[in-house]
Formats: structure tokens, C-alpha cells, sequence
């Protein structure tokens, strides 16, 4: 079956960097887009960032553009999410997502001295 199986995240100071991965598994990784959503407790699920099947073409949020860096490497099948110049209101659980809706078990990041 589908599995999405996410690593890193935790706690870090603000201006810090994080580096969050997601292992897929049950699918051919290589042919679909991938993203990444942040959920804050009480507000609903955000998108981060995107990224096309081969790679090629990215997006992301305006809160995050200059900051994060989402990629993809289709011979191990992960995706990552770097994340850089961190911020408070980055503080969030992550989630890794495939369509239809597939969802990785999430990982909490959080920017704080």
C-alpha cells in the first residue's frame, strides 16, 4: 500500500535551518507531484510547497519563497522540504502529500529561543 513515512523536523532557534524528509513507498514515486502542508493547531492545513513529477518545476508559498527549498530525488523515492532563515510563525506540524490523498504522519517543527 501507499506509504509516505516522514524524518527530521524539531526544535530550532529562529534563523536556523531544518531539513525535512518524506520516504514513499507502494507507488511510482517518479510519476507524480509531491507536496508539502503545515497545519498550526485550530487553523486549517496550508500548502508550503510543490513540486512537479520530474522535478522541474516548483512553488511555494509567499510566507516561505526565498526561504525553502523543496526537492526530490526519484532514485530513493523521498522528498525534501530544506528549510532555511527559520521563524516563529514557521512553527507548525508538516506534512508530506501525493494525490489523491495521501498523507505522511506529519512532524513537528518548532521555531523558538
Amino acid at each position: 500500500q501507499v506509504q509516505l513515512v516522514q524524518s527530521g523536523g524539531g526544535l530550532v532557534q529562529p534563523g536556523g535551518s531544518l531539513r525535512l524528509s518524506c520516504a514513499a513507498s507502494g507507488f511510482a514515486f517518479r510519476d507524480y507531484g509531491m507536496s508539502w502542508y503545515r497545519q498550526v493547531p485550530g487553523n486549517e492545513r496550508e500548502l508550503v510547497a510543490a513540486i512537479h513529477s520530474t522535478g522541474g518545476t516548483t512553488t511555494y508559498a509567499d510566507s516561505v519563497k526565498g526561504r525553502f527549498t523543496i526537492s526530490r530525488d526519484n532514485t530513493k523515492n523521498t522528498l525534501y522540504l530544506q528549510m532555511n532563515s527559520l521563524k516563529p510563525e514557521d512553527t507548525a506540524v508538516y506534512y508530506c502529500y501525493c494525490f489523491p490523498n495521501y498523507w505522511g504522519q506529519g512532524t513537528q517543527v518548532t521555531v523558538s529561543s
